[in-house]
């Protein structure tokens, strides 16, 4: 826990450095902006399709209630697709530049071991965002259920997040062998932070840094437990 408050502190840190700070407001600028689009172009249909998704009840009023809903899971269906862009375009375009910078001025004894770094960070990115849209999805009509919007998002984001990052934060340093052993030793550290960026993306003005905020969380984490697995094997760092 101490080291998960560390890190976060860490973060809270870089993203008031304008190189990352930068990086921490164009990937939520350009995902809003593509989705506000197309939701302009297929409300209408889309709220159709949300409708029918709902069940036809002979309750007086139902019908009111079940459009009002129908606009819910919309917009929480553009809300998903959204965040998952943003995570995406942090995690393959800005994730790499940050590293860069994060590493030389905190981690400059870490020799980069990495294996064939791009199409394996591109291919985890992917996978993973592919699972969390269909899964997002897939479960829209459980938001309806009392209590469920307070949990399954926060599931799903936290899932997402120490999924992509937990790979890709470690992808430029980490040879296989070692990232394997720390997604396995470190697997509460990652799930904790995945839950507390997951929390952080669930609150407005503050879920615009919150893609990036993640990936320089996991950078942190990621590289900080690299350096003291190789200084207790004895490797060079």
């Amino acid at each position: 826990m101490n080291e998960l408050v560390k890190v976060f502190g860490r973060a809270a840190r870089d993203l008031t450095r304008a190189g990352v700070l930068w990086h921490a407001i164009w990937p939520a600028l350009v995902s809003a902006l593509l989705w506000v689009t197309v939701a302009i172009v297929v409300w209408a249909d889309g709220v159709a399709a949300m409708d029918r998704v709902l069940p036809s009840l002979p309750w007086s009023g139902w019908e009111l209630i079940a459009r009002w809903a129908a606009v819910f899971l919309l917009l929480a269906g553009f809300a998903t697709l959204t965040y998952v862009t943003a995570l995406m375009l942090v995690a393959v375009v800005a994730l790499p530049l940050l590293i860069t910078r994060i590493a030389a001025r905190d981690y400059p004894d870490l020799v980069r071991r990495g294996e064939n770094v791009f199409m394996g960070s591109l291919g985890n990115t992917l996978l993973a965002g592919l699972i969390f849209v269909v899964g997002g999805l897939a479960t829209l009509p459980l938001l309806l259920l009392p209590g469920v919007i307070l949990v399954l998002p926060l599931a799903w984001a936290a899932w997402l997040n120490q999924r992509t990052f937990r790979f890709d934060a470690l992808a430029e340093h980490a040879t296989r062998a070692e990232l394997k052993q720390l997604v396995s030793e470190q697997r509460g550290s990652f799930l904790g932070a995945g839950i507390g960026t997951a929390i952080i993306a669930h609150v407005p003005l503050l879920n615009i840094l919150a893609p990036t905020f993640t990936a320089v969380v996991f950078v942190h984490l990621g590289l900080g437990a690299l350096r003291r697995l190789r200084s207790t094997q004895g490797v060079q760092l």
